[in-house]
Order: C-alpha cells, then sequence, then structure tokens
C-alpha cells in the first residue's frame, strides 16, 4: 500500500541545519497494523506525518498504491487526506464546542456528504467503540479514554483505507491504554484497516504485525 523510499527531512533552527530522518525507506502491506518505536527525538512523528503528507520531505518519495503524494497540489494533498486518511494523535484534537456526535461528523460534512447519512453512521462508530450513550455529550464532560475513543471514531467516519495514530495512549492510565490499543486491533482486523501506530509503549507494540524502532532519523537493523 505505501512505499516510502530514501525520505529525509531537515529543519533549520537559529541558522543551524537539523537533520531529524536521513534516509528512511519503509513498506507498509495493505491491512497491517504497524508500531514504530523509539526514543523521543528519534523521528517517528515526523516519519508519521510525512507518511500523513501533513508534512513534505526534504528529499524522497511516498508513493500511495502507486502514486507519488508529493506531485500532487496542496488542495489535491488535502483532499486525499480527508478521503483515505485517518488521524488519532495524543491530543484527541476534538472541538469542544461540540458533542462526541458533532465531532465525529465534521470530516464527513467537509465534503458535503448527506448529513442525515453521516450521522447515523456517526452514531453506528460511537457505538462500535462502546460510546452509545455518550453522544450529546462535549469532550469536557468526557474521559481522556472516552475522547480519544471518539477520536478513533472520527478517524473512521470517511471509510479510510489507512490511520495513522501518533501515541494515541499517551495521556492514558494503563487500563485506559490497553483497552484502546486492543480496540484499534479489532478495527484492524474486523475492517482490515491498516494501521501505523507510533508509541513509545513497547507492551502495546508486541500486539502489532510488526515493529520497526528507530534511532536517530533512521530505521534501525534488527
Amino acid at each position: 500500500m505505501i512505499e516510502a523510499v530514501n525520505l529525509t527531512k531537515s529543519f533549520k533552527m537559529e541558522g543551524l541545519e537539523l537533520t531529524v530522518l536521513k534516509g528512511v525507506n519503509l513498506t507498509i502491506a495493505r491491512g497491517e497494523m504497524l508500531a514504530i518505536v523509539g526514543a523521543s527525538g528519534a523521528g517517528k512523528s515526523t516519519l508519521l506525518h510525512i507518511l500523513g503528507t501533513l508534512d513534505r520531505p526534504s528529499s524522497g518519495t511516498v508513493l500511495f498504491e502507486g502514486q507519488d503524494l508529493f506531485t500532487l497540489s496542496d488542495q489535491k494533498q488535502a483532499e486525499f487526506r480527508n478521503r483515505r486518511i485517518g488521524f488519532v494523535f495524543q491530543f484527541h484534537h476534538l472541538l469542544p464546542e461540540f458533542s462526541a456526535l458533532e465531532n465525529v461528523c465534521l470530516p464527513a460534512y467537509i465534503q458535503n456528504r448527506s448529513a442525515q447519512d453521516v450521522r447515523g453512521e456517526a452514531i453506528s462508530l460511537l457505538k462500535d467503540v462502546g460510546l452509545e450513550h455518550r453522544l450529546t455529550h462535549k469532550p469536557g464532560e468526557l474521559s481522556g479514554g472516552e475522547q480519544q475513543r471518539v477520536a478513533v471514531a472520527r478517524a473512521l467516519i470517511q471509510h479510510p483505507n489507512l490511520v495513522l495514530a501518533d501515541e494515541p495512549t499517551g495521556n492514558l492510565d494503563t487500563h485506559t491504554g490497553d483497552a484502546l490499543f486492543n480496540l484499534m486491533r479489532a478495527l484492524n482486523r474486523s475492517r482490515g484497516i491498516t494501521f501505523v501506530i507510533v508509541t513509545h509503549n513497547e507492551k502495546l507494540s508486541a500486539q502489532a504485525d510488526r515493529i520497526i524502532h528507530m534511532e536517530d532519523g533512521q530505521i534501525a537493523p534488527r
């Protein structure tokens, strides 16, 4: 599904150039659950953001089903993200003024899908993640684990082929983090969605189909 070829990424800070990715090559299969682990600063999140076209590499290529994503215009990339990729972040980025149901519906509303159809699907997704009793609650009325479950449902509303999750259990206690990871594993298996998860939690990453370790901007040999 995805092939990253010789990705590099550098940032200029106070006149100095900081190289975060140093020639990363990676292939991700359809339906795979891949965990990316490594110390802080190893380049994990930067790699995830480039795979999701949230950032551009300094050099290298990302092919999605053979298409070079960085030859697309900014508008086409935005459309691609909205339709093909779901995102789950450590900080869930739910909009506080909207209910759980409204937060899940928003990505589909952006594509002008039928409000009635979207609402019904969002309710079904929230039931799938165990929040059928929390539809009208706003984020401030939900626990951290419940907010992350809303974020997972929101990531799925557009039927993405790929979900990218950046430290999704980082702010959760052990029990809640385990439950969220098990939910993503179940969705991966039942729906065939490809998951790429950046995590510091090696206990959870061990449940993925494959683990890659990043060190100093590169994939470490194992």
